[in-house]
């Protein structure tokens, strides 16, 4: 089997996780990292047994693929000098920026023939995996995505940091368009909006509502979908998913709830997607979230971010109507 050789690009603290995994794997290179704190990438080439590099263009030129872990905002410049060398790769969500953006790295990797794959990790969790055969007609989604307040992720707001998860896995299973978008957000603590909620309704008639926070007191990533004949509760934390349908027995005349729980507790959810893109990479395999589906999700969430805004806007002029002396979006 070939030896994938591999590079990091933006090594803070997910990076790190990147480097780490692809360090440990079989048939794999990890041939160098690079970040614009020339200390931080030599703290994680030590531990992980490579070169650190300060330009991330110097490392280009010796790698088949690259894990892209930058702010969001230089998604789209640093995937589009790996793309033109040309080099694979796997870029962080959200995508990009703007749907333009993903347009043109979408149309540079076809053009250049490389994997682009987007790093939705929730699609690798062993829960989501667990759930795939267990869907048959969703109807309803709930979503809770609340986690205590990090510096880190705060360069785009919590629809952007992290509904998209929850967007990206609900636009999966549901195979219908969406046909109305309704929201509600604000900013809390910080500039930019800290919690939301967004209803999606689809074509299909399924319905999902889906809320994030990121000024919470606990942690807590939960989906619940109701189908015919059975409903899933979804742990992403447990990586758990519990089933229950209702089951006729020979001696009771009232259904019986049948429950069962699928899982795997045990697996890593990053190394299962690294493992999944270096397999791409070398079968040449179209990922199940390319730039396609890295798009989808961001049109989605930047619908919410706009109608988020729009709302924002007419409560400014409201408040300042009123004289109110706490303006929206000041993070206060």
């Amino acid at each position: 089997m070939k030896t994938i050789k591999v590079g990091v690009i933006g090594v803070g603290y997910l990076g790190r996780f990147h480097a780490q995994k692809y360090a440990a794997m079989a048939h794999v290179d990890l041939v160098g990292v690079a970040d614009t704190d020339p200390e931080q990438a030599k703290r994680v080439a030590q531990e992980c047994d490579t070169q650190a590099f300060g330009d991330y263009r110097q490392l280009l030129t010796k790698v088949d693929a690259v894990s892209i872990v930058v702010p969001t905002s230089l998604h789209h410049q640093v995937t589009r000098a790996c793309l033109e060398q040309p080099v694979d790769v796997m870029v962080e969500k959200p995508f990009t920026t703007t749907l333009a953006e993903a347009d043109e790295l979408i149309a540079l990797a076809e053009e250049r023939q490389r994997i682009l794959q987007v790093g939705h990790l929730e699609r690798f969790n062993p829960a989501v995996i667990a759930m795939q055969p267990l869907l048959n007609h969703p109807l309803f989604i709930e979503a809770h995505r609340i986690s205590v307040f990090k510096d880190r992720g705060t360069d785009v707001d919590v629809v952007l940091d992290l509904m998209i998860h929850d967007i990206d896995i609900i636009l999966s299973m549901v195979n219908a368009p969406i046909k109305t978008i309704h929201t509600v957000g604000a900013p809390v603590i910080t500039p930019l909006t800290d919690i939301a909620n967004a209803r999606l309704i689809f074509e299909n008639g399924c319905t999902a509502n889906v809320t994030v926070s990121r000024i919470s007191m606990d942690n807590m990533r939960r989906m619940r979908i109701f189908q015919p004949g059975k409903y899933l509760s979804v742990d992403f934390g447990k990586k758990e998913v519990m089933s229950i349908e209702l089951e006729k027995e020979s001696n009771s005349p009232i259904p019986q709830p049948n429950i069962k729980k699928h899982g795997f507790s045990n697996q890593d959810s990053l190394e299962l997607e690294l493992t999944d893109f270096i397999a791409n990479v070398t079968t040449r395999s179209r990922p199940q979230v390319s730039g396609v589906e890295g798009r989808r999700a961001l049109d989605v969430a930047l619908q919410v971010v706009e109608q988020i805004s729009s709302n924002k806007a007419r409560v400014q002029e409201l408040l300042a109507a009123e004289g109110s002396p706490w303006p929206v979006g000041t993070g206060l």
